[in-house]
């Protein structure tokens, strides 16, 4: 027996071999330096009984075909003939540094590799390693295998266009609960998140645990409870998405992390380590420029003259970056033509892009531009010249009018580059909003591996340019995209009410610092709902704020409000987004409510958005968390104008603020005016 251990500051796996693959003994809260792992190996020890085998297969971090492992393997492979096999493996050795474990494992001429890595933001890295003497067809190949709580519940990410990150809730029962992404992107219907909550997990309390595979492609989850009762969850890239026969496979990074403080601690950590560790930012100490895009004001319609018009107002509302969305290249009025042709549209730009963003440095706004290199349409000239470029048959559907590029072909990722590269030497832009919108016709980890390889070219040639990931709003977030990028685009509703809830369960994985958020014209484009622009302007506000409407349509009571509104975004954006989001357990279904906290604790904001009527006559108090109980804390309430005329009662926030402690502000909680629907109270808090 060999044992090991791999810690955070807030959880342990540990991990013993009996001469095969090891297997994880414990992955759970910290454990303590002196706790003997033999003794905590023995501990994890099965019976046996009838209807069983002799021996009972370990449950590792592969667990083996050949081993005549009951449930699903960790390893689906044959040789290049397509010949099954059902490799034994033998543990070889264990490498690795403070922090850092290498677990391999031999059978014959192929070799598994685990690797596990404690990161400094509190999560574990897993990975996979798969090398051959000989090629082999890998059908399956999961990340190292952890098992599951024999309590609690699967949380685990759904969701559509224009309605992304739904949570869904799902009970251990025997069996598969297998989730499978094969539209070879992270996806709208399936990102690749896992939270295993323990019986009576709150958002402030409780045991919990998460998993996030960091994979941009097509992914399987699998959350299996044996018949002998054990639990295991596995995560890898979509099966059959190694199309080829090769030498050498490996798994995406699976990030862990445990929480013994609710989903709050979860999304505490999933926060830190997205902004902290994964994405690389150009210049980490530059706030987060507030956007305008153009899109839902224009769309195809390119005229200087107008375009000029909307940046003079979206500057004197406080803009600070501009961007021009789709319709700029080819011959593009429409969504019929011209993706792969990356020129720009002499007939719309006689002089280039030059004197509009001239115009826009003017203003003193940076200046951004909507692309999708990995999309082409039939109808291009980049298509007449190659169509052996196409992914997929010849004979497919299209969607949204488009075919998607091969970027498994070097000579496709070349020419991407080049076109893309000369344009950002040719023009000063600092941003790009890179669109992704066609779901794949073939399930390729190829072409994930090439998309990476573009990115990562362009980052290197142009360090100082941030990057949006946008896939038809939400369809690729992912800690894999995100390395490569600097913010999302967490859906293309712009819908205040559908955003209010999508933004407080992606909190769950995602910081404010990377998730954009539009204000959307009064009547919005995806569900025709009318909103009032307080509402409107608070929700953006609670992320990477934005605009993105036709500013002509603006009252002046309108423009007024969204300027308060963005001026105080501005004040405030960088402790927000260098803080943590803390989901709050409304007492009130109407509302939908959180707070964030600085990180050295010392302020706080909490919105508590009332997306209904409620059913009592008076609204319930908001209880806060994450507070210091013993501290005292000044409370403001930020829109008391907010109000509306049915609020006649003496509540104090209207009037002025309140000296409270953290204890109060937790356990009692905040009295907030009567409000109607579509209404987001802000309160600001600072200790004193």
């Amino acid at each position: 027996m060999t044992t090991w251990r791999i810690d955070t500051p807030a959880q342990t796996i540990a991990l013993v071999t009996y001469g095969g693959i090891p297997e994880v003994t414990y992955w759970g809260p910290r454990l303590p330096e002196a706790e003997d792992l033999a003794q905590l190996a023995a501990a994890a020890r099965l019976d046996l009984t009838g209807g069983m085998i002799d021996q009972l297969p370990a449950l590792s971090l592969c667990p083996e075909s050949g081993r005549a492992f009951s449930g699903q393997p960790g390893l689906v492979v044959a040789d290049a003939e397509g010949v099954p096999l059902h490799p034994v493996f033998t543990f070889d050795r264990a490498e690795g540094a403070l922090g850092s474990l290498r677990l391999i494992s031999r059978a014959g001429g192929i070799t598994l590799t685990h690797v596990l890595t404690a990161q400094a933001t509190g999560v574990i890295l897993l990975q996979t390693l798969l090398d051959s003497d000989a090629p082999l067809r890998v059908q399956w190949l999961s990340a190292p295998v952890l098992p599951a709580p024999q309590q609690g519940h699967m949380l685990d990410v759904s969701g559509k266009w224009t309605r992304e990150f739904h949570l869904n809730r799902t009970d251990w029962t025997p069996g598969i609960r297998q989730r499978e992404a094969r539209t070879g992107r992270s996806g709208h219907e399936h990102p690749p998140y896992l939270i295993l909550s323990g019986e009576g997990c709150t958002d402030t309390a409780g045991f919990t645990q998460a998993l996030h595979y960091a994979w941009s492609g097509g992914h399987r989850m699998v959350a299996e409870e044996l018949p002998c009762g054990r639990r295991q969850v596995q995560f890898g890239h979509a099966s059959g998405a190694e199309s080829l026969p090769a030498t050498h496979f490996e798994t995406a990074e699976l990030v862990a992390l445990t929480s013994t403080t609710g989903l709050n601690g979860i999304a505490a950590t999933f926060q830190r380590d997205i902004r902290d560790r994964v994405v690389n930012w150009p210049d980490r100490a530059r706030p987060r420029p507030v956007h305008y895009n153009c899109w839902e004001a224009v769309y195809f319609r390119h005229a200087l003259p107008e375009l000029t018009e909307m940046a003079d107002r979206a500057a004197a509302l406080g803009a600070e970056r501009f961007v021009l969305d789709d319709g700029w290249f080819g011959r593009r009025d429409d969504d019929t033509s011209s993706l792969g042709d990356w020129v720009v549209d002499r007939r719309k730009w006689p002089d280039g892009l030059h004197p509009l963003i001239a115009h826009v440095h003017g203003l003193g706004m940076s200046f951004g531009l909507w692309f999708e290199p990995e999309m082409v349409n039939p109808n291009s000239d980049l298509m007449r010249a190659h169509p052996d470029w196409r992914l997929g048959p010849a004979d497919q559907v299209t969607g949204r009018n488009q075919l998607v590029l091969d970027l498994g072909k070097p000579e496709v990722r070349d020419h991407l580059f080049t076109v893309v590269s000369a344009l950002l030497d040719e023009y000063p832009i600092d941003y790009i909003k890179w669109d992704h919108n066609r779901l794949l016709p073939v399930v390729d980890a190829a072409q994930t591996r090439g998309a990476y390889d573009l990115f990562a070219r362009l980052r290197d040639a142009h360090p100082g340019v941030e990057i949006e990931s946008c896939a038809s709003g939400g369809g690729r977030i992912d800690a894999g995209i995100l390395s490569l990028t600097h913010r999302v685009w967490l859906s293309d509703s712009n819908d205040a009410l559908e955003r209010l809830r999508m933004q407080h369960d992606a909190a769950l994985f995602l910081p404010s610092a990377v998730t954009g958020s539009h204000v959307g014209p009064r009547k919005s484009h995806t569900s025709g709902r009318e909103l009032p622009m307080s509402f409107r302007a608070w929700v953006a506000a609670q992320r990477h704020m934005g605009f993105e409407m036709d500013l002509r349509e603006l009252t002046d009571a309108e423009a007024a409000t969204l300027t308060r509104v963005t001026t105080w975004y501005r004040a405030n954006r960088d402790w927000m987004h260098r803080g943590t989001i803390h989901r709050l357990p409304s007492d009130d279904p109407a509302v939908t409510a959180e707070v964030q906290i600085a990180a050295d604790g010392g302020r706080f904001v909490a919105f508590a958005g009332v997306g209904q009527a409620i059913v009592q006559q008076l609204p319930r108090p908001l209880r806060l968390t994450g507070l210091d109980p013993a501290a005292t804390y000044r409370v403001h309430l930020v829109n008391p104008e907010d109000a509306p005329p049915q609020s006649r009662g003496q509540v104090a926030l209207k009037s002025g603020d309140l000296t409270l402690t953290g204890a109060v502000l937790m356990g009692r909680g905040l009295n907030l005016p009567v409000a109607w629907p579509a209404t987001m109270w802000v309160i600001e808090g600072t200790r004193l």
